[in-house]
């Protein structure tokens, strides 16, 4: 079959071609806002960031990745635009048959079908970087199969190109944040999360951590049926959280504990944490029933901390927890922050007190009151920018990006379960004899058995 006649090729040039176009958009509302705010214009920045949000929402890609993460992050988009690409779900059309047999061959060789008993044409899902079929093993294992789509590597450096020029950007307008220690983050989490046999070492990772916890499951990969595109691995069966929404507390706020182990007992206890807790990377495994669980989806986007780091965030906790101002002001600068001010600690203090105030208190209560999944940190992130634009551009250090969106999003799961729960004492339970030479060691042992080397 000739290019020309190839539907899967011509369907392909399209995907490319909407690049181009999104490139285009990002461009034009760039300069919008630099002509506005050169002139003293009004920018209609509701009008751009829903058209913005609508071209980015039909792409398979990275740019959609990052456009959710940045809806996280203070100061880094006008409101309008953050309440838009919140919306964004790493949801998209798939790849047809035609393609995915191409791909698989590449993959796995000519004779790749001959080594499953059954492999689904229809994708079970579609995601940014890639799709999942199901698929059974010779053996009659019920599997995943995560097959990453063609080009991801240029899409990933064409995309961080069209974010390095919004940073730029951002930095001329007289921001609050500089935006370069983040872009060089992002910039190493999406190329690690092309890398899928990274992905299989760092589910390994969490397969031993929660090895004697029968509450949250992790898939167990297959590795003679793995490559760096293609993560082979058991299927869980499970559905979406949202399906509990409206059960009874108790099962809600089962759910709700458990997600808050899943996140916070890896980070206190091994220095790893899941960057990416939207609601597509978990599900819910039923007993008998009953809400049992979660199974922990999408090892892409890890991020592993230097022990040190992880010292600094429980520092801060009880920094604030017991009104003690030397260990706060201690626990910025491990963390990474350089020429703190009285002024600017203060500043940086509505942040902490924000991401830690449900930490606490000593009693039952939700995530936050009267509060909507979407708007969960809105209000405290617009008073931190507008503190900080008049101290001038704060560096903020890179470690900050995935802890700050682990906090907003595990907070919106929260919302959207309407949990009440003692966090205070969920949170003390986990860093209960705490010890940074435990973590180090902890995490070297759990590393080196996975082979990965700690992250940047």
């Amino acid at each position: 079959m000739s290019a020309g006649n190839d539907r899967e090729a011509n369907r392909f040039s399209a995907r490319v071609g909407r690049y181009a176009r999104v490139g285009t958009n990002v461009g034009g509302v760039a300069a919008k806002l630099a002509g506005a705010k050169l002139f003293g214009l009004a920018a209609d920045n509701r009008k751009d960031a829903e058209s913005l949000a609508a071209a980015l929402g039909g792409l398979k890609g990275p740019l959609m990745k990052v456009a959710q993460l940045l809806s996280t992050i203070p100061d880094l988009l006008p409101p309008e635009y953050a309440a838009e690409l919140a919306k964004l779900q790493a949801n998209a059309p798939p790849m047809g048959w035609a393609f995915v047999k191409r791909r698989m061959r590449a993959e796995l060789g000519a004779d790749w079908e001959q080594r499953f008993a059954i492999f689904e044409k229809e994708p079970a899902a579609a995601a940014s970087l890639g799709q999942v079929h199901r698929a059974e093993a010779k053996d009659g294992r019920a599997l995943a199969c995560k097959l990453q789509y063609p080009d991801m590597a240029s899409a990933v450096e064409a995309d961080l190109s069209q974010l390095s020029v919004l940073f730029s950007l951002h930095r001329r307008m007289q921001s609050a944040i500089d935006t370069r220690e983040i872009a060089k983050e992002i910039g190493e989490r999406l190329r690690e999360e092309l890398d899928y046999q990274r992905e299989a070492q760092q589910m390994a990772v969490y397969r031993a951590i929660f090895s004697d916890e029968p509450r949250i499951r992790v898939p167990e990969v297959v590795p003679e049926l793995s490559t760096s595109r293609l993560l082979t691995m058991g299927w869980l069966e499970g559905g979406p959280l949202l399906d509990w929404k409206d059960a009874d507390l108790e099962t809600r706020n089962r759910l709700a504990s458990t997600m808050f182990h899943a996140w916070w007992h890896p980070f206190s206890h091994f220095g790893v944490i899941h960057g990416d807790p939207h609601l597509g990377n978990y599900t819910v495994f039923q007993e008998n029933g009953e809400a049992a669980g979660i199974n922990l989806l999408d090892y892409g986007c890890i991020r592993i901390f230097p022990p040190a780091f992880v010292e600094g965030v429980v520092d801060l906790y009880l920094g604030l927890l017991h009104e003690d101002e030397a260990r706060v002001v201690s626990a910025y600068e491990r963390w990474g922050f350089k020429g703190l001010t009285r002024e600017l600690i203060d500043v940086l203090n509505i942040w902490a007190r924000f991401i830690y105030g449900p930490l606490l208190t000593d009693r039952v209560r939700s995530i936050a009151d009267g509060v909507s999944p979407a708007e969960y940190g809105r209000k405290e992130a617009f008073r931190v920018q507008q503190s900080l634009k008049k101290l001038g551009p704060v560096t903020v250090p890179r470690e900050f990006v995935f802890m700050d969106r682990a906090a907003i999003g595990l907070g919106g799961v929260f919302l959207h379960l309407r949990a009440e729960l003692n966090f205070f004492r969920l949170f003390n339970e986990q860093i209960d004899g705490f010890k940074v030479e435990t973590v180090a060691a902890r995490q070297a042992a759990a590393l080196e058995s996975a082979g990965l080397v700690p992250g940047g």
